[in-house]
């Protein structure tokens, strides 16, 4: 199936719209991107929407869209499944001013899922069905009953762009009963990108997020969160190429049959390009997959 952004962004909410039924009220996504250990208890059946944007670079256009549509299952109290579908849109123009990473031209397209066999000098558009996904969240200890919550996260993931495996370790304490809630993830993961030319690169990655969000009335929170995130040119984090820093708001509301959460996050000045990946830094900043802002609405509500 071919998506432009118009029919992404239908295709995501018509499907949440569909699936929406008034039962009772179930586990919340406050935060973004950070994962907590708010898990669907047993039996429990959870539909989720999630659409993000990255958008701008150092030049020209860059919106890269992604949706993921999952279901999430309590198989215990302390142990949650789900599978996603991820669908994409990319449209970029012109996004790379670095000479390193564009020869004799003065700025090229480039970016997450460009293929390296696309004429540099011209706009790339392309649209799909990624992949899918699987996640498997086991919760140690529960932060509502204990000082600090712990949990483990795996994800692996098939897709037309890479094909990934992903690993979490979840921490969580909550406060002022239950409204302040601290929240970290560390994020390992490998992968092997499929877009570029032999078809077969290894890449691996290290972030550190970490966030805190506040329920200041009784169906809203807001908070911050911030992403420290660490590239590698090879697997099992060997050969460091980029470091950057992203940071930003986040805002939930929870209705009894149905929740809503919005972030964006901004990528800060002094980001880092080292060896191999010194081409995809300019201005201060992270490029390759990478841009200035990233937005994500979720949305979600139980099926039984």
């Amino acid at each position: 199936m071919k998506f432009n952004i118009k029919r992404l962004i239908a295709f995501s909410f018509v499907l949440a719209a569909a699936l929406h039924f008034s039962f009772a009220h179930a586990g919340e996504g406050v935060f973004g991107w950070i994962y907590t250990l708010d898990l669907q208890p047993k039996g429990k059946l959870e539909f989720e929407q999630r659409l993000q944007l990255n958008k701008q670079q150092a030049a020209g256009s860059y919106d890269a869209w992604t949706a993921r549509t999952e279901l999430e299952y309590g198989l215990t109290n302390d142990l949650q499944i789900a599978g996603y579908i991820n669908s994409y849109y990319t449209n970029a123009s012109q996004n790379y001013t670095n000479p390193e990473a564009c020869g004799e031209s003065a700025s090229c397209t480039g970016g997450y899922g460009v293929p390296s066999s696309h004429d540099p000098a011209t706009p790339f558009r392309k649209s799909g069905i990624e992949g899918a996904s699987l996640e498997a969240i086991y919760r140690i200890t529960n932060p509502v009953t204990s000082p600090v919550g712990v949990g483990l996260y795996l994800e692996p993931t098939i897709g037309r762009n890479k094909n990934e495996i992903e690993a979490r370790l979840l921490l969580q304490s909550n406060f002022i009963d239950d409204r302040l809630i601290l929240a970290g993830n560390v994020v390992v993961a490998n992968e092997r990108l499929k877009f570029v030319e032999n078809g077969n690169v290894p890449e691996s990655t290290l972030d550190f997020l970490v966030g805190a969000s506040y329920r200041f009335a009784p169906k809203w929170s807001a908070g911050v969160e911030a992403r420290f995130h660490n590239d590698y040119s090879e697997l099992n984090l060997r050969n460091q190429v980029q470091r950057a820093t992203f940071v930003g708001p986040n805002m939930h509301y929870a209705a009894k049959d149905w929740w809503v959460t919005g972030a964006w996050r901004y990528q800060l000045k002094g980001g880092t390009c080292m060896g191999g990946g010194e081409a995809e830094c300019s201005n201060a900043r992270v490029w390759d997959s990478h841009s200035v802002n990233e937005f994500i609405v979720k949305v979600g509500f139980p099926l039984n």
